[in-house]
């Protein structure tokens, strides 16, 4: 089934037909004491830190794949007022939350 994920209130071309509710979609990564390391010698020269940038573009893509799942088992096609929320658990854990409404939609 397709999923239609958007992140404003109307999908164009479409009308909300059955709101079936919130949903989200959670992940939790550690980072390693190996990108531990490399960070901490990136931050003396300063840029990016491309291993932290690789973990949170998996943790954002899992979270929005649990958040489909949830959506789907609900019975939905689409979600609309898609977000993501970000923050740390701990001393070397960061969270992804990938949130919104579960609708169905038709065309028209």
């Amino acid at each position: 089934m397709h999923m239609m994920i958007v992140t404003t209130e109307n999908v164009p071309e479409h009308k909300v037909i059955e709101v079936k509710g919130a949903v989200f979609g959670l992940t939790v990564r550690a980072r390693g004491i190996g990108k531990d390391i490399a960070a901490a010698l990136k931050g003396l020269v300063g840029g990016e830190i491309h291993q932290y940038t690789e973990m949170l573009e998996d943790a954002r893509k899992q979270s929005l794949d649990r958040m489909v799942k949830n959506a789907q088992a609900m019975g939905a096609n689409a979600i609309v007022m898609v977000r993501f929320d970000s923050g740390e658990v701990g001393q070397n854990m960061s969270e992804i939350v990938a949130y919104g409404t579960a609708v169905v939609i038709e065309k028209g």
